[in-house]
Formats: structure tokens, C-alpha cells, sequence
């Protein structure tokens, strides 16, 4: 069976995720990218959105993790999105990629990103 997917894609907030004292202390923005596989077909045939996954609300979790409790890296972080996405019945897997475009590289960079992959 192939499983449809729903993204959301450059969801953006300030949070104090990082390892250097400056990172907690003044934070910077994260933006994120959720890939849902979800089976959509039920929704599709009822056109009620109780039969599929709200993006509003997966949106929301993110901002949520992003702006909440710290973290030293953005591995952990992802994998706190992950398992939210993961925490809705419909959804089968999940893809997430953080970017960290103010990341303290030491030279000039156009993004870091991390990219997990979660399947229930």
C-alpha cells in the first residue's frame, strides 16, 4: 500500500537549543520541515477532517517543542517532533528536518539541518 504524505514545511520560531552559553542564553531562530506518512484515503471519500491528520495542530506541536524545554542538540529536538507527529493514530511515519541557519559553524555556511526518519 503507498501512503500519502502531508508536509509542513518552513515552520519558524526562536528557542535556546545549542551547547554554547550564547545559544541559551540569546537563542536564534529554528525552522522546521515535518513529512507525515498518513493514509489519506478515508478523508479523501468523507471530506471531514477527523478522518486525517490537522497540519494546524502538527504545526503547533513544533512551535511548541521549538520555544520549550532547551536542549544541546537539534538531534534531540527532532526526535521530540518525531515522536509528536508519531503521537497522532493516523499518521504511519514521520520525516524531520530541523535547520539551525545562525549555527555557530566558524565559517560562512548557507544551513545546517538535521534529518530523522521515525515508522511506528
Amino acid at each position: 500500500m503507498t501512503i500519502d504524505r502531508i508536509c509542513v514545511t518552513g515552520i519558524s520560531a526562536h528557542g535556546y537549543h545549542g551547547v554554547l552559553d550564547f545559544e541559551r542564553r540569546d537563542g536564534q531562530t529554528f525552522i522546521v520541515d515535518v513529512d507525515l506518512g498518513v493514509d489519506t484515503r478515508a478523508a479523501a471519500a468523507s471530506d471531514d477532517l477527523n478522518q486525517t491528520v490537522n497540519y494546524a495542530e502538527v504545526a503547533a506541536d513544533v512551535v511548541a517543542i521549538i520555544t520549550g524545554e532547551p536542549h544541546n542538540l537539534i538531534e534531540k529536538v527532532a526526535q521530540r517532533i518525531a515522536d509528536a507527529g508519531l503521537a497522532y493514530p493516523l499518521v504511519h511515519d514521520v520525516v524531520v528536518v530541523i535547520h539551525k541557519p545562525q549555527a555557530p559553524v566558524g565559517v560562512e555556511f548557507g544551513d545546517v539541518m538535521v534529518r530523522i526518519e521515525r515508522t511506528r
